[in-house]
């Protein structure tokens, strides 16, 4: 059986304007449950690299129903900071079997 775990999704919210009028802004954390981290396979890679430069770390398995924006956005995988990248691929819920109908591509990020 497939089994996902909690990530979290690190949101930018604006808070405001720092006194030079640029605006400023907090971490806002939000747990989700039940998501798939897959290693890619070489080829997979491989192909990013030479497609985008980007060194893919994880696909992400987003459970059905989710709403939230992945794309461009940092994420907290099992205590590590990743970046989301790309656009999240999603599928129409009642054509995918399971319960997860959205990829995200993530890339190691400090």
């Amino acid at each position: 059986m497939i089994k996902g775990e909690t990530v979290v999704l690190v949101n930018r919210v604006e808070t405001g304007h720092d006194p030079f009028g640029a605006p400023t802004f907090t971490e806002e954390l939000i747990e989700i449950k039940n998501v798939i981290v897959g290693n890619p396979s070489t080829d997979d890679q491989v192909a990013e690299l030479n497609l985008t430069g980007k060194k893919i770390a994880f696909v992400l398995g987003i459970p059905k129903g989710d709403q939230n924006d992945w794309k461009d956005k940092n994420v907290l995988i099992r205590g590590e900071r990743y970046r989301t990248y790309g656009f999240p691929l999603t599928q129409t819920e009642a054509n995918v079997p399971g319960k997860w109908n959205t990829q995200v591509k993530v890339e190691r990020y400090e």
